[in-house]
C-alpha cells in the first residue's frame, strides 16, 4: 500500500519525502563600483510526508508500525539536517558577496546564482548517497521494511 499510495518523486513512489521551500530576504548595496551583498536572511520552511495507516491495526502490528515510522521519520529528519546545512552554507558564503565593477548590481545576482546551485547540487548529492546507503542491503532503512513486513 505505502508503495502503490506514497508520494511521488521524480515519477516513482516513495515511502516518504523532505522537501523545503527556501526563500531569502536580501539587501545589495553599492560600494564604489563594487555591489555588495550586505544581508541574507533565509525563510526555511521543511515539510516532511510519511504515510499513516488508513486505519486501526492489530496490536503485533502497530507495535511494528511504530518502530518503522520511528526509524522512517529519524531518516527523512537527516535530509533535513542536509537542507539546514546548505542554508547555513549558503548564509556563510552570501553576506559580504561582492562583485568589482557591477554598480547596477546585475552581475552580483548571476554569480550567486551560480554559487546557490552549486550548493544545491551538494545538499542533492548528499541525499542521493544518503538514500543509497540507507536502502542497500542490510541498510537501515531495507532493517525497518523487513522488520515491519516479517515482523523480525
Amino acid at each position: 500500500s505505502i508503495g502503490e499510495k506514497g508520494p511521488l518523486v521524480g515519477g516513482t513512489r516513495a515511502i516518504a519525502h523532505t522537501t523545503f521551500d527556501l526563500k531569502w530576504s536580501r539587501k545589495y548595496e553599492k560600494r564604489g563600483s563594487a555591489c555588495v551583498l550586505a544581508t541574507a536572511r533565509p525563510s526555511l520552511i521543511i515539510t516532511y510526508t510519511v504515510p499513516k495507516p488508513a486505519g486501526r491495526l492489530p496490536q503485533a502490528v502497530q507495535e511494528r508500525w511504530d518502530a518503522f515510522i520511528a526509524g522512517v521519520l529519524a531518516h527523512e529528519k537527516v535530509h533535513g539536517d542536509t537542507i539546514r546545512e546548505m542554508v547555513e552554507e549558503i548564509e556563510a558564503f552570501s553576506v559580504g558577496f561582492t562583485v568589482e565593477n557591477d554598480p547596477g548590481c546585475k552581475r552580483i545576482r548571476e554569480e550567486l546564482t551560480k554559487l546557490l546551485k552549486a550548493a544545491s547540487d551538494r545538499q542533492r548529492e548528499r541525499g542521493r548517497s544518503f538514500d543509497r546507503d540507507e536502502f542497500r542491503e542490510g541498510g537501515n532503512m531495507r532493517r525497518l521494511i523487513l522488520a515491519l513486513v516479517n515482523g523480525d
